[in-house]
């Protein structure tokens, strides 16, 4: 069996964003998704992750709880999602769906962009233990 390709997740990704309830849906149709290989460098060094596997998705822009009027224009927010390291948790826990664990990392990156928090979401969703 081979690997699922970018366009594999980014197809199971947008599946996710149509699951998301109503109200946060039509919010994060607004947001570009993006799937790639790795983070880039660049992304890694502003966040201290030395191990590009160790970051599955990232969330770029100003949360919808911290938008002004005047934030319009400029770069879009953006949902990033990583395939090798999703790949990688994925065969490390041997415990979870792929489809499931991409659809997680999509849910938790949205949810930073309606102004979530990690601890926030660590409350209420126990996916990690």
């Amino acid at each position: 069996m081979t690997d699922p390709t970018l366009n594999d997740f980014a197809r199971v990704a947008r599946q996710a964003i149509t699951q998301l309830p109503e109200a946060f849906r039509a919010h994060a149709e607004a947001v570009r998704l993006c799937v790639a290989e790795l983070p880039e460098t660049e992304m890694l060094d502003g966040l201290g992750i030395g191990d590009p596997l160790d970051l599955t998705g990232l969330y770029e822009g100003v949360p919808l709880t911290e938008k002004h009027l005047w934030d319009a224009g400029g770069e879009p927010d953006t949902v990033w999602i990583f395939r090798a390291p999703i790949l990688a948790e994925w065969r490390d826990r041997g415990d979870v769906e792929l489809d499931d664990l991409i659809a997680h990392v999509v849910v938790h990156e949205f949810a930073h962009h309606f102004g979530w928090s990690d601890e926030d979401i660590a409350r209420i969703d126990r996916w990690w233990e």
